[in-house]
């Protein structure tokens, strides 16, 4: 008599929610329903798709490839070098106006970035500011937590060692004089890294917070000198270190380095010979990669994307064959043809 007095009071109560009796709607899918959603479904991707595709043509890209693997290469004798500070200079001709804005990315193949020891290699409370971990980094920073001489590395993990540390600098040519091209590095790194997720320590000024520390082993400066000619935009704020941090998916990416959208260069760069003045310092032969510039512009899509224009156009013509083979399917079983 207790264990049915205890089944009955473990039973949800009797009502519809409880017992799922409430009403419902059960959608009956028929020909005269599907077949033309397909026709709709599949000519709105087809009209999206040639969108996107047309756009992305219209995007320009002009990539120039700096590794200096070919003896051909102007930056051959830098990738042999083992010394840092070796500049190169790549010459190139653009045809026609190069509509601004302009994007300056550099890239890199074969680059993986999205490998998980190398992804968790970095201490979220040290990149916030807390003065208690540049003292006492994460484990997970190792190995690049301490120095041979066991002080504390500032900012620690294997992220940051691998900083790009490569510079550039555009010229001009005109009438055989150089004109260098301002490049604009303001704003380059997500909202949300610069002003939430990356703090530095309220102390001024920011070199006494790295008092007892030491920079990256594979650093030329340490964090509060990242950039000599902005004193704001130093320490873990840095744009360029903001950018380098905020991993990519895929082994060969690019990443934002600068915009054109000063001066001269507001409507874009215009058509003629420029040169591009490189300060080689990043090594990449060891994992056998490349490095690239691109320069690009951009649409109310974004950068150029052939494959999703394609993707749209693809998913679209299947719907539309779907609905013509249901359509056929549908005459053939639906109206069978009288003797």
């Amino acid at each position: 008599m207790v264990k049915k007095e205890k089944e009955l009071a473990n039973r949800p109560d009797n009502t519809a929610y409880t017992q799922q009796r409430l009403p419902a709607w059960q959608p009956m899918l028929s020909a005269g329903i599907v077949i033309p959603g397909f026709v709709l479904i599949g000519l709105a991707f087809i009209g999206i798709g040639v969108a996107l595709f047309v756009t992305s043509q219209s995007i320009q890209v002009l990539e120039l490839d700096y590794t200096g693997v070919e003896p051909t290469s102007p930056c051959f004798k830098c990738s042999e070098q083992s010394t840092k500070n070796c500049v190169c200079k790549m010459n190139f001709n653009i045809d026609s106006l190069f509509e601004g804005p302009v994007f300056f990315y550099y890239g890199l193949t074969n680059y993986f970035q999205n490998q998980r020891k190398y992804g968790v290699s970095k201490d979220d409370d040290q990149l916030n500011g807390d003065l208690d971990y540049f003292k006492s980094p994460s484990e997970t920073c190792s190995p690049y937590r301490y120095d041979s001489k066991n002080n504390p590395i500032v900012p620690c993990g294997a992220i940051a060692n691998s900083m790009f540390n490569d510079t550039f600098k555009l010229f001009q040519i005109v009438k055989g004089a150089r004109k260098q091209v301002p490049f604009d590095g303001k704003g380059i790194a997500w909202w949300t890294d610069y002003n939430i997720k990356y703090r530095n320590p309220t102390i001024t000024p920011l070199k006494n917070a790295y008092n007892g520390t030491v920079k990256p082993t594979a650093w030329p400066r340490p964090a509060y000198e990242l950039d000599t000619s902005d004193p704001s935009n130093n320490g873990f704020i840095n744009q360029d270190f903001l950018v380098w941090m905020r991993r990519a998916a895929l082994p060969d990416f690019r990443k934002l380095y600068r915009r054109i959208t000063e001066g001269d260069y507001a409507q874009g760069l215009p058509a003629g010979n420029y040169s591009l003045e490189i300060a080689y310092n990043y090594p990449v032969m060891s994992f056998e990669g490349r490095k690239k510039v691109v320069l690009s512009n951009v649409s109310w899509m974004g950068g150029k994307n052939e494959f999703l224009g394609i993707a749209y156009l693809v998913i679209g013509s299947l719907c539309v064959l779907m609905s013509i083979v249901m359509l056929i399917v549908y005459a053939k079983f639906k109206f069978p043809e009288e003797d």
